[in-house]
Formats: C-alpha cells, sequence, structure tokens
C-alpha cells in the first residue's frame, strides 16, 4: 500500500487538473467519430473508483454504473452526465476509498477476487485488481490529456491541490 495510496492520490490531483477548464460542449466531442469522448473517459475513471470501492469494502453504487461499468462501450444515443456531475460523484467516493484504503489488511487484499482475466500470471487477488485499478486511472487520464490537445486547450498542469486530502 506504500505504492498504491500515493498514485491513488496524484491519480486523484491529476483528474482534477486534465478536466480543468474543459467546457462541457467539447467535453462531448469525438475525433472522426473514432474515440470516445472527455465525459465517457472521466466517467469510466470515477466507475473504477467505485469499482475500487465496491472491492474493499464500500456497498456504494456508481449513479451511472449502467453507462461504464466494465468499460461498457460508448453509445451515442445515451445521455451522458455531465462532467460537473460525475465530479462530484468522483469526491463523494474517492474520500472514502482513499480512507479505506489506509485500513485494509493485508490478509485482505491477499484474498481471491476473480475477475475472468484467465491470465497465468495474475493471481486474481484483491490487491493485483486495486492495482489495475491504479493502471486503468493512468490510461484515463492520459486519453483525457491527448484530448485536451486536440480540442487546443493547454497541456494538463501538474499543480497539487494540498486541500485536496484523498
Amino acid at each position: 500500500m506504500e505504492l498504491v495510496i500515493p498514485a491513488y492520490r496524484m491519480h486523484s490531483q491529476s483528474f482534477m487538473n486534465v478536466l480543468d477548464g474543459i467546457s462541457e460542449e467539447d467535453a462531448l466531442k469525438r475525433i472522426e467519430n473514432k474515440t470516445n469522448h472527455i465525459v465517457w473517459m472521466a466517467g469510466n475513471f470515477v466507475n473504477m473508483r467505485y469499482g475500487l470501492g465496491w472491492v474493499l469494502g464500500i456497498q456504494e453504487e456508481d449513479p451511472y454504473s449502467d453507462l461504464f461499468f466494465q468499460g461498457k462501450a460508448l453509445d451515442e444515443s445515451f445521455k451522458y452526465p455531465t462532467l460537473t456531475e460525475l465530479k462530484e460523484n468522483f469526491h463523494k467516493i474517492s474520500a472514502k476509498v482513499y480512507q479505506r484504503l489506509h485500513e485494509v489488511t493485508d490478509e485482505e487484499l491477499d484474498e481471491i477476487f476473480e475477475i475472468g482475466m484467465n491470465i497465468p500470471f495474475i493471481k486474481e487477488t484483491k490487491l493485483n485488481f486495486v492495482g489495475m485499478c491504479i493502471g486503468r486511472e493512468d490510461y484515463l487520464c492520459g486519453q483525457i490529456g491527448l484530448m485536451r490537445r486536440i480540442l487546443n486547450y493547454p497541456g494538463m498542469k501538474y499543480d497539487v491541490d494540498e486541500n485536496l486530502k484523498y
């Protein structure tokens, strides 16, 4: 957890920084109808936080799970939440998960958590699921960062808000 907790906290910061200044209109733009839009990427990020919380025993459901669970494909016929709504849910769940990351025991993290990957070199435990969530968050922030530049926003800043405690 000495690696996970700082990464989790930095991803919280990166999530806020990468979305900074993006308009709700631009957040729904796709590139040549080939990319996901920023709202989908941000929604998937928040959904990962809810999934991580669930695995760690926080029984709270993502209100937009039907749109984002397990990276569900973007469907332009759906009405997606706003960035503002996603940020509200992000703050709601992230603080709880952060607290739980400080409390979880090694025994809990070593529990089997089958996700059906069937990859011989990955033991499906809660700890490895936590690691995969951290990796997914990295990926999504990178994708949003690229979309920022494509949509003519300045690159993401790496400022740290010390008031963000999770």
